[in-house]
């Protein structure tokens, strides 16, 4: 009988490892979670439609597919090498948006998501390679804040840049910064200590069972209930609420700010009250904000709770989510966060796609009750998910 590697953490991931990698991912969500607040500005640039922007997001998404041929060389302990390379991708990605023409703002969303995919599923393999199921939820947690500092800085900078610049401005300064980070990824060498931790480099590679399958599921529920509504927000506020492209910007912050509260929350409280039991809770909280946003017409008191109701829920549930994910199948981690990353990126890409011409068609409730159904579904695949 094949004996099943047991999982050991003789030295954890330090706090200042943690930063880093945290620092890292900002950079990459910096780059993404600018662009649905200003699609108007960038529909301007491009000579495009609503509809075409975010058809352009949806294609992009796709990318993520490609990060399940990373699940084997993530549990043979290739995390680094991942993430420099998703790294590197995200820089490439803003060299192509600045050309100008919107085939190439098709191609740099494409490479955007795919750096993006590679550095999250790398950091989240190589923190659960290195934190013990009792705590990762803290350490995905706050690893995950930067997705909402991601939409706090990126978000008011960017209304800077293109008030005072242009609407380039935004991608070359993420591409600086991620140059920067890839450059930083190469040349500091890892603990040796946290190397040698399970590479599980000679154990054959196992199937995902239907628990994993119900938590991957799950995952790709709650990213599409998120980011079909969130891509049409920038659009939203000012078409509808009236809110200008300074006003989406201090607005952007405000929802990172939220964000930052849900994502810490999750690094704080989701161990101990329980990461699927909770996780279901912010589903709810997500239907609310959804069920708010659609009641509001034009009022933007009205429009903008249920935002902060939408993005407390889906921020908490979907950092919480990775951690459940990530303990799905054990012996097999690197392979499940890596089909988890690639499904749920299909599930983003049909929510980026479909946003645009929903709400052409229907307002804003349109997106909203797309997302209403995503999170309807992982609400339920969660309740079939045997770990916590």
């Amino acid at each position: 009988m094949r004996e099943v590697p047991v999982e050991q953490h003789p030295q954890e991931l330090s706090t200042a490892g943690l930063i880093g990698l945290t620092a890292g991912k900002t950079i990459t969500n910096v780059g993404l979670r600018w662009i649905p607040f200003f699609l108007p500005n960038l529909g301007r640039a491009f000579g495009a439609t609503t509809a075409a922007l975010t058809t352009a997001l949806g294609i992009g998404e796709m990318a993520g597919l490609l990060t399940a041929a990373a699940g084997r060389q993530l549990d043979r302990g290739a995390e680094r090498l991942i993430m420099t390379t998703g790294m590197g991708l995200v820089g490439l990605s803003t060299v192509l948006a600045i050309v100008g023409s919107f085939p190439t703002f098709v191609a740099s969303q494409f490479l955007l998501i795919l750096g993006i995919s590679l550095y999250t599923v790398g950091g989240h393999a190589y923190i659960s390679r290195h934190v013990a199921f009792a705590r990762r939820g803290r350490a995905i947690g706050i690893f995950e804040v930067s997705w909402a500092l991601g939409l706090l800085v990126g978000a008011p900078s960017a209304a800077l840049l293109i008030e005072g610049i242009s609407w380039r401005a935004p991608f070359v300064a993420v591409g600086i910064m991620a140059f920067v980070a890839c450059g930083f990824l190469i040349r500091t060498p890892e603990d040796p200590n946290l190397a040698r931790v399970n590479p599980a480099r000679d154990q054959p590679l196992p199937t995902l069972d239907p628990n994993a399958w119900a938590a991957v599921g799950a995952s790709a529920g709650i990213a599409l209930a998120g980011l079909t509504t969130i891509v049409i927000i920038g659009t939203w506020l000012e078409e509808v609420l009236g809110v200008s492209t300074a006003g989406v910007g201090a607005v952007a912050m405000g929802f990172g700010a939220v964000e930052l509260l849900a994502s810490s929350g999750s690094a704080r409280f989701s161990d101990r009250l329980g990461k699927r039991r909770s996780t279901r809770s912010a589903l709810l909280v997500i239907c609310c904000g959804l069920a708010v946003m659609a009641a509001a017409q034009s009022s933007l008191l009205i429009g903008v709770v249920g935002l902060i109701l939408f993005f407390v829920g889906f921020e908490y549930a979907i950092v919480t989510s990775f951690s459940v994910v990530s303990e799905a199948l054990p012996t097999g981690r690197g392979r499940v966060l890596s089909v988890n990353m690639a499904l749920g990126t299909v599930a983003r890409g049909v929510g980026s796609v479909s946003s645009g011409f929903l709400y052409e068609g229907f307002g804003i409730g349109g997106p909203a009750a797309l997302s209403a159904f995503g999170a309807v579904s992982a609400f339920y695949l969660l309740g079939r998910v045997a770990s916590d």
